[in-house]
């Protein structure tokens, strides 16, 4: 694909056309090595979408390690040899006092994750009383707790949560390599629940971990169809003890374009840009947002190092763009 084809994509996307699979299949076929001529339509229709603001949320790890599930990239799982830590729900006065800390900063949006297949339902009860009690706090609250249902994400959203956060992690052809403990349509279902619900979705997947570019189209295609509204894009970093340890099949051009597909196929839905993201952009990090990211995810990952708030902010600073409002 050349610069020029590129931007008569995005016009005809911005025009309510839909380009088919075939536009989406070249876009997904084009060399990593040509991603450049890519970018400036993803960058327009990221513009259209928010302009010169960048959305930013953090996350708290509530509950972690000796997780059920055999996911192959988890540093988490109990499948794993990792030095992950180990510990039980934090209870509700933690969540309170990490939500307090962030409110005082320019994140929006701050979101309770904790491992293993869900969080049972005591557990859920005392996060739910804990935020209820937050009140008035300014900060918009997501949860990724697992595998809950209809009554759980119920409750969760009278307790003042907005959105729940639900990984596909991968495309259906492609998920049964990375996890067989539970299935693809397993987690479609949930995301499905948390929408009937009334809660806005947060839904995305992880990158290097053997998929191809095909199949990256694959679940941006799955996410379009599910209409999620945020889309967080994870970038693998092989953790020794997972099965995963010795994946390395990104590069920093590949990441870009991986990102460009996502912004063409959902053209008006956040694209955020989270686990994974320093590591393997390298030099080319500051150009996640003209490959069409609208968002980050600032500060620390569940058992990695992130780049923290101010960092992020001095990034922001020097490319003009603002925190979202």
């Amino acid at each position: 694909m050349q610069t020029r084809q590129s931007i008569d994509l995005a016009e005809r996307i911005l025009a309510g056309e839909n380009p088919g699979p075939e536009a989406y299949q070249a876009l997904a076929a084009s060399p990593d090595e040509e991603v450049m001529h890519v970018l400036p339509g993803a960058d327009i229709l990221r513009e259209k979408h928010s302009g010169r603001t960048v959305h930013l949320c953090t996350i708290l790890n509530a509950k972690s390690g000796r997780c059920s599930e055999d996911c192959a990239f988890c540093a988490q799982s109990a499948f794993a040899r990792t030095s992950a830590p180990v510990y039980p729900f934090v209870g509700k006065e933690h969540v309170q006092a990490s939500a307090r800390q962030v409110a005082r900063t320019p994140v929006h949006r701050f979101s309770i994750v904790t491992s293993g297949k869900r969080l049972s339902k005591a557990e859920l009860s005392s996060l739910c009383e804990g935020l209820s009690e937050l009140g008035g706090n300014r900060l918009r609250f997501c949860a990724s707790l697992g595998t809950l249902d209809r009554e759980d994400c119920a409750k969760l959203k009278q307790a003042g949560v907005s959105r729940y956060h639900h990984n596909l992690e991968s495309s259906e052809s492609f998920y049964n390599q990375i996890c067989t403990t539970h299935s693809f349509r397993e987690r479609f279902q949930t995301i499905q629940v948390a929408k009937e619900a009334g809660l806005s979705v947060c839904a995305g997947g992880l990158f290097g971990i053997g998929e191809t570019d095909q199949q990256v189209l694959e679940l941006a295609l799955t996410l379009k169809a599910l209409n999620v509204d945020a889309v967080p894009l994870n970038f693998l970093t092989p953790i020794p003890g997972t099965r995963l340890q010795d994946a390395h099949h990104l590069t920093p051009l590949r990441c870009l374009k991986i990102i460009a597909i996502f912004r063409y196929v959902l053209p008006d839905k956040e694209i955020l840009i989270c686990g994974g993201r320093e590591a393997n952009l390298q030099d080319l990090h500051p150009l996640i947002f003209h490959a069409g990211a609208s968002g980050i995810m600032t500060g620390n990952y569940l058992t990695t190092k992130g780049r923290t708030l101010e960092q992020d902010l001095s990034l922001l600073d020097q490319l003009k763009f603002t925190v979202r409002a």
